[in-house]
């Protein structure tokens, strides 16, 4: 169902023309992940705001998208999921009044179907969200504005290692329900997939073990002094995040979790969207560099057996968030490419590269140099063609 909470586009003006998003007053830079959702590229900003729209080939602007006329007041938040088997879009987006977050839905045709408030005690900070076949899982962890502060207008960000990760069960279609499963304190940034697997529900995704921020006398000597005060918010390495798993019974209520992997310097994970919601077996993590926002290598996981491999982009070498291309014809899930940007700061230019992701070890299949550099960057997306919008029938994003 959509209730009234939504407004008709154009009448509830953010500030400067844009949504005023969730902490109120930041600028909606619209910089934080872009999707492709009904052969439109939409990019996306992570404190919720407006979904702006360009033809993903030509970049053309298209305009903000309206939902059919009912674009949330709240904006939506990046990280929205695309059900490539459905064609819907799934997005969440919070605030600082209540009920402070929200699950939406929108149909291939673009038309905003259902929108579910999402009771929370108080305003959070939420990234991402997991959706599986029949699920949407949202985020209540205990990082948030301080709340003393807040009424001060002050936005500070504490972690109370006392309270619980809190992770919100709905339903995709029919029940707006919401049930709550508590995990152990954490902030997860990037999830990666979740299935259905009998009466469990498994969410994959960056356990931090400590989401404080980072002393900056703690920093890497190689860091310098004026880019301290930023990188001690940015360094997620020092948050220490390990590929974890989640095992939500929907039947006992009870959760369980496990540590996938060791490691604590691995983050922005992707897959096979063919399987996105669905049970997979490989997943692919960036390689982070201590005391810096750089990733330095691939990771790609076999979580069927535990078994990892790893490649680095080479000497001050540093990558984008990578994606994953189906090879034509596929017929396995790791059949396909992984495709990054990676940025040589010692040859001062940048590249398109390419790896077999069942061959990773074997280095690039394709490296394509760029006309100019390229600045680190963070959220990417892949689309096949037959998801773009100008009915190009050979074309690629």
């Amino acid at each position: 169902s959509v209730p009234h909470v939504l407004c008709t586009w154009g009448t509830e003006p953010g500030l400067g023309g844009n949504f005023p998003g969730a902490q109120g007053s930041l600028k909606d830079s619209s910089s934080t992940d872009v999707v492709v959702h009904a052969g439109r590229a939409l990019s996306l900003f992570y404190q919720c705001g407006e979904a702006y729209a360009v033809d993903p080939e030509t970049l053309e602007p298209l305009g903000v998208e309206t939902f059919g006329g009912l674009f949330p007041s709240d904006g939506i938040s990046a990280h929205a999921k695309v059900d490539t088997r459905t064609g819907e879009l799934l997005f969440f987006n919070y605030s600082k009044k209540a009920p402070y977050m929200h699950l939406g839905v929108v149909s291939d045709n673009r038309e905003l179907v259902r929108y579910v408030p999402v009771p929370l005690p108080g305003p959070r900070l939420p990234h991402d969200m997991w959706i599986s076949e029949r699920f949407a899982v949202l985020c209540d962890f205990p990082m948030f504005w301080d709340p003393k502060l807040l009424e001060k207008g002050i936005h500070a960000t504490r972690f109370y290692p006392e309270l619980p990760s809190r992770l919100g069960v709905v339903a995709r279609q029919g029940s707006e329900e919401v049930r709550w499963f508590e995990a152990s304190p954490t902030f997860v940034l990037h999830c990666i997939n979740a299935y259905e697997d009998g009466d469990e529900l498994v969410l994959d995704g960056y356990h931090q073990a400590d989401p404080r921020c980072l002393d900056e006398a703690a920093l890497p000597s190689d860091v310098p002094k004026k880019y301290q005060p930023m990188m001690k918010f940015l360094t997620m390495s020092a948050m220490k995040p390990r590929l974890w798993r989640w095992r939500l019974n929907l039947r006992t209520g009870q959760t369980k979790e496990e540590c996938l992997n060791d490691r604590q310097d691995l983050e922005f994970g992707t897959k096979n969207e063919a399987f996105a919601g669905r049970r997979y077996r490989y997943a692919y993590s960036t390689v982070l560099k201590p005391g810096w926002f750089l990733f330095t290598g691939l990771v790609k996981h076999d979580l069927d057996t535990g078994a990892s491999e790893e490649i680095s982009f080479g000497a001050e070498r540093y990558g984008s968030e990578t994606h994953f291309a189906p090879r034509e014809g596929a017929e396995t899930e790791d059949d396909g490419y992984l495709i990054t940007i990676v940025t040589d700061m010692i040859a001062d230019r940048s590249e398109c590269v390419v790896y077999n992701a069942r061959e990773l070890s074997a280095g690039p299949v394709c490296r394509l140099r760029l006309p100019h550099r390229v600045s680190s960057g963070t959220h990417a997306c892949w689309a096949g063609s037959d998801r773009l919008c100008s009915g190009v029938p050979n074309s690629r994003l």
